[in-house]
């Protein structure tokens, strides 16, 4: 009989995504074929603090820390040193992929689509008229390492942009500020190392009592959609999941992701963001409309980790 693989769960963790990431832990565990892998349920308590030595005894950790300290590259980094093999993106890809204003950067560069953003640190004079004549209104104010909408606020006039950049403050010490994008809200699941690919794309839906996508919207409120396949044209369909892939390359991303898009009325598709640990509903549901199981999903992102875990100890770690 061949010997199960032993799998660790990380969830929980010291960020304001605790709650979201216990119930993505939940999902993970109960899809991951109990036939195949021992499960190894690791909650990190608010505080961080948590029994390192328990991971050093799986075969294979399981990331599920949405948000700083988990989502980051922290935890990636503690992993990689420790010479444990793990799903998802590493070091590079997780930071990048958590910081909205370098991610943007990095996008524009490539030549892919994004709106126009500015950013600021806490201290920095920030003049709501001046921030208005460059980027309109409404506009976004979103703290620049935070996820599930944590910090982010739809803003119309002066009062809601003192509060929102306020309220982005409490998450991070940096806050992206970005022009409002009129468009239907895409999402693509990405899996795969050096040659990843897309899965069918998702539309969220938001329903009436909500103005934006926000963290109630997410998953306080009864009334989201979650529309898989999204009902576009083929040509869209193609160029969301052919940017998808590129966006994940281009942010050194690895094992997983999922890129939200904005799709305007004319077809033009902008790049919102990159998840590496993403909510496992979308990611789920656009693989399943792809033809992959959950369960066997978790199969793959598990070799995945294990493949890139092989080619990364055949480097050389000396100069003789």
């Amino acid at each position: 009989m061949k010997k199960k693989l032993k799998i660790g769960i990380l969830f929980g963790g010291k960020s304001a995504e605790h709650e979201v990431s216990i119930q993505s832990a939940k999902n993970v565990l109960k899809a991951l074929d109990k036939k195949k892998y021992q499960v190894f349920p690791i909650k990190i308590p608010r505080n961080g603090r948590f029994n390192f030595s328990l991971i050093k005894k799986v075969d294979v950790v399981f990331p599920v820390l949405h948000g700083p300290f988990g989502e980051d590259g922290s935890m990636q980094g503690l992993l990689k040193l420790s010479e444990v093999p793990f799903v998802g993106a590493s070091v590079l890809g997780s930071a990048v992929g958590m910081d909205k204003d370098v991610s943007k950067r990095l996008l524009r560069d490539a030549g892919i689509a994004v709106a126009k953003f500015l950013v600021f640190h806490k201290g920095e004079k920030i003049q709501f008229k001046k921030i208005r004549k460059s980027l309109g209104l409404p506009m976004f104010v979103k703290s620049a390492n935070m996820g599930s909408s944590l910090g982010t606020s739809k803003v119309r006039n002066e009062k809601e942009f003192n509060q929102a950049v306020k309220e982005a403050y409490k998450f991070d010490t940096k806050i992206i500020i970005e022009e409002f994008i009129e468009g239907r809200e895409i999402e693509c699941a990405v899996i795969g190392n050096e040659n990843p690919i897309a899965s069918v794309p998702g539309e969220i839906i938001i329903s009436q009592n909500q103005d934006f996508f926000s963290y109630d919207a997410k998953y306080l409120d009864d009334g989201l959609i979650v529309d898989v396949p999204a009902r576009l044209p083929e040509k869209t369909k193609k160029k969301v999941r052919e940017l998808a892939i590129k966006v994940f390359k281009v942010l050194n991303c690895e094992g997983m992701g999922r890129v939200d898009f904005f799709v305007e009325k004319n077809g033009k598709v902008i790049v919102n963001e990159i998840n590496t640990i993403p909510g496992p509903v979308m990611f789920r549901k656009a693989w399943e409309s792809s033809g992959l199981s959950f369960p066997k999903l978790l199969d793959k992102l598990i070799d995945l980790a294990l493949e890139r875990f092989e080619k990364e100890s055949k480097l050389k770690t000396t100069a003789s």
